[in-house]
């Protein structure tokens, strides 16, 4: 298991940064390790994605795990992993991804749905998948394919919200991704950060709970 994923599994929960602007980005970041959140990605999909990373690591390495999301491609993930990412997640389960991650030493989280995705995934050489998209799947789905697929580790994104983060948790899931519920982009461009730490904190104290059952 790698340290990675080690932090993931005490963490429970990694923020997605999807389409925020370079000039907001640090004190986005800043805001959500106020409030607990040490798990943080980058989707590349996002202007300026590379060098962000970048930055994170030199700002915010020693307390956060910086990692590459939409990771589509092995081109992607070359420029992700030169940026310094720590990890790297994808919406899709392409084997030289994962592959290419294990040769430099970055754990690769590919998106899967199907059982016979998340096994391919698995054989292919990722230690943990990104069971997406779960806001269509539903948790029952996570609890139905967690019960043969138990020993592969299993990071649950979309669809969590503070009412039911913890039965995402209770079906199985070893972290959540969330993005604009935790990411609101409105207060990050209005300055509004002191929310963005409340709400990290309100959805890592649930999940810490979630945890303690």
């Amino acid at each position: 298991m790698s340290e990675m994923l080690d932090k993931l599994q005490a963490a429970r929960i990694v923020a997605i940064f999807r389409a925020i602007e370079d000039q907001y980005a640090d004190q986005a970041a800043q805001a959500l390790l106020d409030g607990g959140i040490t798990m943080m990605e980058i989707t590349m999909n996002t202007d300026g994605a590379t060098r962000m990373i970048s930055r994170w690591r030199e700002k915010f390495g020693h307390a956060a795990g910086i990692g590459a999301g939409t990771v589509l491609d092995l081109d992607m993930a070359k420029e992700a992993i030169a940026a310094g990412a720590q990890y790297l997640i994808s919406p899709n389960l392409d084997e030289s991804v994962v592959v290419y991650g294990n040769e430099h030493g970055v754990p690769v989280w590919p998106g899967c749905m199907t059982p016979t995705e998340i096994v391919r995934a698995w054989k292919a050489g990722a230690e943990a998948v990104k069971v997406f998209p779960m806001a269509s799947l539903g948790v029952k789905y996570l609890a139905e394919i967690r019960a043969p697929l138990d020993k592969i580790p299993m990071l649950a994104t979309g669809g969590v919200d503070l009412d039911n983060i913890a039965d995402y948790f209770k079906a199985g899931a070893c972290g959540v991704g969330m993005g604009s519920k935790l990411v609101n982009l409105d207060w990050v461009r209005s300055g509004r950060l002191d929310l963005l730490t409340e709400r990290a904190r309100q959805f890592a104290d649930a999940a810490a709970a979630a945890g303690a059952r």
